[in-house]
């Protein structure tokens, strides 16, 4: 294995080459998880807009879905793993705190020996992983890097939980960021609150894993660890009210920064891609931004829930599936969540 890395001079700007998509192979509806907590289809589809959302079962793991998305972004860019000069993966699902899930799916997509990290920034994630992509090829370090979000979110659901567990679905979304004469990435607006850390959260730490297996171990009485009722392992969780309140009206504020760093206006815009939270949330972000007619928003939520990291790659991937026109437009995609966080930049449609 060759440990020779390139080296490229600085250039002007980047752009998104192309974009790859892989969703969970399991369709499932609002009737399907309605009863654990205590709703109904009406009550889901009024307060998210989802009717449903895609999930992966056991056998297809965060590492399938990565590799998946990655290769049609590739394939797309008529590029091979070989020129793969940096691989970036966003996810907070990865079954492994290490090694990162980006080293291996540097060695599926034939990128080895390109250096892999991934970021832990949630539902932001995948525009944070943008704006690095976009300062490595702009710096010479790179000249194409794979950009990934991907999330398997069904693996810490508490099907019980009212506050996030309907939203979820799984899924990974990838854009291939590569060097261009013209900018084609804007200037990312990216931050975060850590005041709201736990607004949205796991509901246990490994801390507290590794105290109950302790205590199992001590005391002889595994039934913390066995017994199903206990929802002993991580879940995920979410202050609602809250997180509805800051997404509306501080993001709003970003994505406008983010126009006005690109030099655009809403009408200059061919589509918006926010993260897919819930679709009231788009809609109220549209409005205050005054978005036309004219600019196609993304809704992937309605078929495929909330990704989190994934949601974003994923929306653009739909909306360019389904008006191929819309390439080479202008989009302005903001991603939002837990952190809390925050990440939005204008880009050229691939």
């Amino acid at each position: 294995m060759t440990t020779t890395l390139k080296q490229y001079e600085p250039v002007a700007g980047s752009r998104i080459l192309s974009v790859g998509a892989a969703r969970g192979n399991l369709v499932v509806t609002n009737e399907d998880i309605a009863g654990p907590i205590n709703s109904s289809d009406e009550w889901i589809q009024k307060r998210t807009g989802i009717v449903t959302r895609r999930r992966a079962d056991r056998d297809l793991s965060l590492l399938d879905l990565t590799t998946q998305a990655a290769q049609e972004a590739i394939e797309k860019a008529g590029l091979t793993g070989a020129d793969i000069d940096a691989v970036i993966v966003s996810t907070v699902t990865s079954p492994y705190a290490t090694p990162s899930a980006a080293a291996a799916l540097a060695h599926n997509i034939g990128a080895t020996p390109a250096p892999a990290f991934d970021i832990s920034a949630a539902c932001a994630g995948y525009c944070y992983g943008v704006a690095q992509a976009d300062a490595l090829v702009r710096s010479g370090m790179a000249k194409h890097v794979v950009v990934v979000g991907a999330e398997k979110l069904s693996d810490f659901i508490d099907e019980t939980d009212r506050s996030i567990s309907f939203i979820l679905g799984d899924g990974a979304g990838a854009v291939v960021v590569a060097a261009s004469e013209d900018a084609g990435i804007a200037p990312s607006v990216w931050g975060s609150d850590g005041e709201r850390w736990e607004t949205v959260s796991m509901s246990r730490s490994i801390l507290d894993l590794r105290d109950a297996a302790e205590t199992a171990r001590r005391t002889g009485d595994t039934s913390a660890l066995t017994d199903p009722e206990n929802k002993l392992w991580p879940t995920l969780h979410q202050d609602g009210p809250s997180v509805f309140r800051w997404a509306v009206w501080s993001m709003a504020k970003v994505a406008q920064e983010a126009l006005d760093k690109a030099g655009v206006r809403a009408e200059d815009l061919a589509a918006f891609l926010p993260h897919q939270a819930n679709e009231r949330i788009i809609d109220e972000l549209a409005k205050q931004l005054k978005m036309p007619d004219t600019v196609t928003i993304g809704r992937d939520i309605k078929e495929t829930g909330n990704t989190s990291a994934a949601s974003i790659p994923l929306a653009m991937h739909r909306v360019l599936q389904e008006d191929p026109s819309l390439s080479g437009g202008l989009a302005l995609q903001i991603g939002f969540g837990a952190g809390l966080v925050y990440g939005a930049q204008v880009v050229r449609l691939p």
